[in-house]
C-alpha cells in the first residue's frame, strides 16, 4: 500500500511524532511518500533522523516554475474539468471568509496540483494530513483534482483549529475525507458535535505515541538533595513556562532547592530570560534552547519532575516521553491531557493559569517515594496504551481497511 503525507513542516523540532509515525507505517508495510509545503530550515535538522527524512521530502514551495506549468497543464487535461471545478470551488469557499481567504485557497489550488501530480506519477491515490489546516486543504483538493478513486484523510490534533472551527472548515472536511485520525477521545468528541451521526464511524482514535524501549528509565542518580525539574516545550505564551518560572521563584521562598531547565526555543525566550533576570532565579533556571531527539534523554534523565504548564493542549507527546521514562509528570487538567495522565496515581493534574498551584503540586513530589511510585504508573500507561508501535499498526489498519485498493 502507498500512501501521501503532507504537512506544512516535515520534519519539524516540535512535531517529532509525526516521523515516528510515519516510521512506524513503514516498519508496518506502508509506503509513504512525504510532502512538506515549506522546507525545514537547516537549523532544525539537528538529529540525524531529522535529516535523513527531510533528505527523501518533496517540498511544494517554492515551486520549480516549469514542473508547475507541466503539473497545471496536465491537471487542467484531465478528466471532465475536475481541477476547474475544484479551482472555482476552492475561491467559493475563500470568498465565504473573505478576499483574503480565496487568494489563499488559490495557493493551495497550486500546491494541491503539485501533489496530485507527483502521486499520479507514482500510482499513489490516498494523501493523508496531519492537523486540520493548509495540508488538509491541500490534500482535500488534490483528491478532488484526482477524482473518482483517490480519497484523503486527515489527523486531528486540536487545539489550534477548535479555536476557529468555521476558518479550518472543520465540519466541511470531517464530512469529506475517508476517514479521521483523533488522537484522543476528547478530539473524536469535538468532531462528533459538528457533523450528522452517519459520520461517526470514520472517526478513528489513534494514540501519538513514542517508542518505550527508547524512552527507558534511566539509572538512578545521586541524590543532592535539589528539586530538579524539566520542561520541554516551544519557548510560546501558550505553554505557560512563564508561570513555572513563578512557581520556581515561590518554592525557593519556600526554602525548596528547587532548578528548572527549559529546554526548547522561540518567540517567547527573550521574554524568559527577562522575567528570570527580573525575579533572580538566574542560579536557578536555564534555558537549554532547542534540542534534537537524539539528546532529548538526556535531559529527561537528569531531573526528578516534568511539568507543563500549557494554556491548551492536544495530548502532548512530552509528557509520554517523560512518562515513559518513569518520570511523575506535573500539567493542567486541560483538553485530552486527562486521558494520559491519572491525577495522584501517575502525575498531578492542576487548574491552568495557577502558579501557587504548580508551586503545591511540584513540592508535593520532593519525596523520591511519591515520585518513583508515580513514575512507575506513568511508564505502565505509556506501555500500555502510548507506544508508537501499536499506533502505528492501528492507523496501518485503518488505512487498509477504509481506504484499501484506492491506496
Amino acid at each position: 500500500m502507498n500512501v501521501a503525507y503532507i504537512t506544512s513542516l516535515y520534519p519539524s523540532l516540535s512535531h517529532s511524532f509525526i516521523l515516528r509515525e510515519v516510521r512506524g507505517l513503514r516498519a508496518n508495510g506502508v509506503e509513504v511518500l512525504s510532502f512538506s509545503v515549506r522546507r525545514t530550515p537547516a537549523e532544525q535538522l539537528i538529529a540525524p533522523e531529522d535529516r535523513e527524512e527531510a533528505a527523501s521530502t518533496l517540498v511544494l514551495l517554492p515551486p520549480d516554475p516549469r514542473r508547475f506549468a507541466g503539473a497545471v497543464a496536465r491537471a487542467a487535461a484531465t478528466g471532465r474539468g475536475r481541477f476547474a471545478r475544484a479551482a472555482l470551488g476552492a475561491v467559493r469557499r475563500g470568498l465565504a471568509v473573505g478576499p483574503r481567504a480565496a487568494v489563499w485557497q488559490m495557493f493551495y489550488v497550486g500546491e494541491a496540483v503539485l501533489v496530485w501530480d507527483e502521486c499520479r506519477r507514482r500510482g499513489i491515490r490516498h494523501v493523508h494530513a496531519h492537523f486540520a489546516n493548509v495540508g488538509a486543504d491541500v490534500a482535500q483538493l488534490a483528491a478532488a483534482i484526482g477524482g473518482p478513486g483517490w480519497t484523503w484523510s486527515f489527523t486531528m490534533h486540536g487545539p489550534t483549529e477548535f479555536f476557529d472551527v468555521p476558518g479550518h472548515r472543520l465540519a466541511d472536511k470531517t464530512r469529506d475525507a475517508r476517514f479521521v485520525s483523533c488522537i484522543s477521545d476528547f478530539c473524536r468528541s469535538q468532531l462528533m458535535k459538528l457533523v450528522d451521526r452517519e459520520h461517526w464511524d470514520k472517526l478513528h482514535l489513534v494514540r501519538c505515541g513514542v517508542d518505550p524501549q527508547v524512552y527507558a528509565p534511566p539509572p538512578p542518580r545521586a541524590d543532592d538533595g535539589a528539586l530538579r525539574v524539566v520542561c520541554v516545550g516551544r519557548l510560546v505564551p501558550d505553554k505557560g513556562q512563564s508561570l513555572l518560572v513563578d512557581a520556581i521563584g515561590m518554592l525557593r521562598q519556600r526554602g525548596v532547592d528547587a532548578r528548572l531547565e527549559l529546554v526548547g526555543d522561540g518567540p517567547d525566550r527573550a521574554h524568559l530570560e527577562q522575567h528570570v533576570r527580573d525575579l533572580g532565579l538566574g542560579d536557578a533556571v536555564t534555558l537549554a534552547g532547542a534540542v534534537g531527539q537524539d539528546t532529548m534523554r538526556h535531559h529527561y534523565a537528569a531531573a526528578d519532575v516534568f511539568c507543563l504548564p500549557s494554556f491548551a493542549e492536544g495530548v502532548p507527546v512530552v509528557l509520554m516521553e517523560a512518562m515513559s521514562m518513569g518520570m511523575p509528570v506535573v500539567t493542567t487538567r486541560i483538553a485530552g491531557i486527562g486521558e494520559l495522565v491519572e491525577d495522584g496515581v501517575s502525575g498531578v493534574l492542576v487548574r491552568p493559569g495557577r502558579a501557587d498551584l504548580l508551586a503545591d503540586a511540584l513540592e508535593g513530589l520532593a519525596d523520591p517515594a511519591v515520585r518513583a511510585r508515580m513514575g512507575a504508573a506513568g511508564r505502565e500507561m505509556v506501555v500500555r496504551e502510548f507506544d508508537v508501535a501499536r499506533s502505528a499498526a492501528t492507523l496501518a489498519g485503518i488505512l487498509r481497511d477504509t481506504v484499501g485498493s484506492a491506496a
